[in-house]
């Protein structure tokens, strides 16, 4: 990990979605790690998002606001910027909200990642490009065992298929513009990634269990679980990330030899229900009830989804550092403790703690 600060001290980073729950750590991360960051956003969702509580949009050196949709001016702000390194997040995450908004969802989803990847065709800085997308965006068919990055892509709800079609453009884009083989005529590696369901403190997003446990548990209610048989590979925050800025280094450095899909995701002990991490929460947090509304008539919602991270391990030699148990706990600690301290410090403090493990 030491190698990560040495490396990424002094370079130009641009995060799309910085704003958002894992743009926020991820930002704060590379801020301490002495890089020089900048954000393309739209506003936060609420004032006790990380992004805002922590006041990380201060402390990087260029912070944007601009709708991922607008490629005119994604494209202007990357070549007017010009970063050595582009993470890219910005994204509609919700899948219950993608039935709502499936047009919104598929234009931020797939012509925005086509913005950003347009916008580095003409920017000569940028090196190496990471496009997150999600562990959802495979043809789900309920398998007991993990998906590999060759499975094929898929998705039942509009977000899902909305990942796998951003997939399926990012693989495009490498092969007729940042094809490898042909590196000494582009300069640019980009890759993709896909993470399995992130906790971590400052989420308050609608319809995630760990936001929705909070909620409940701030207001003195009940925690009302949709799907509690629902099995999902959890994580804390830190460890996805950990995988993406490993693999923009590597990929730096080896630029024609990790240009394609990666999954980062937990160990098989942190696959568990929906139900099992809830009653985490309450463990950890010291009170709570659960109460099952599951309705068999609501929106479809993958019941078994699990990642094989066995190339990630094998390849870029990344392991997930957290179980569960301790994923929750991270999480809980920052929820406990973001009203009365300092979240720049609380955040900082998990990442020191993470990086020592």
């Amino acid at each position: 990990m030491t190698d990560l600060y040495q490396f990424y001290n002094g370079k130009r980073v641009l995060i799309t979605g910085h704003t958002g729950f894992k743009g926020s750590w991820l930002a704060i991360w590379l801020q301490q790690m002495g890089a020089v960051v900048a954000g393309i956003a739209q506003e936060e969702n609420t004032e006790r998002d990380n992004y805002a509580l922590s006041g990380i949009g201060r402390l990087i050196d260029f912070d944007a606001r601009a709708d991922i949709r607008n490629g005119h001016w994604i494209k202007e702000i990357i070549t007017e910027w010009q970063p050595d390194i582009i993470f890219h997040l910005a994204a509609q995450p919700l899948v219950r909200l993608s039935y709502t908004y499936p047009l919104d969802t598929f234009e931020t989803n797939v012509m925005g990642t086509i913005n950003v990847m347009e916008a580095m065709r003409v920017t000569p800085s940028v090196k190496v490009g990471v496009m997150i997308t999600t562990d959802k965006c495979y043809e789900n068919k309920e398998q007991l065992t993990g998906y590999t990055e060759d499975d094929p892509l898929g998705g039942y709800d509009p977000y899902s298929a909305s990942k796998g079609a951003a997939e399926i453009a990012i693989s495009s884009w490498r092969r007729s513009f940042f094809n490898p083989r042909q590196y000494d005529e582009h300069g640019i590696s980009i890759a993709s990634v896909r993470a399995g369901n992130v906790i971590g403190g400052g989420d308050w997003s609608k319809d995630r269990i760990v936001p929705d446990c909070i909620r409940a548990l701030e207001a003195g209610k009940d925690i009302e679980i949709r799907s509690p048989k629902a099995v999902r590979p959890w994580q804390h925050v830190l460890d996805p990330l950990s995988g993406y800025l490993l693999l923009a280094k590597t990929m730096w450095e080896h630029p024609t030899e990790y240009c394609e899909a990666w999954n980062f995701g937990p160990e098989e002990d942190s696959i568990a229900s929906v139900w099992d991490v809830a009653s985490k929460v309450i463990t950890a947090y010291g009170k709570g009830q659960l109460k099952d509304i599951s309705d068999p008539n609501a929106l479809h919602e993958a019941n078994l989804l699990t990642l094989n991270i066995s190339k990630a391990k094998s390849r870029l030699k990344w392991h997930p550092k957290l179980n569960l148990d301790e994923a929750v706990e991270y999480t809980v600690d920052w929820y406990r403790h973001y009203r009365e301290e300092d979240v720049y410090t609380i955040c900082t403090r998990q990442i020191e703690q993470y990086m020592n493990k």
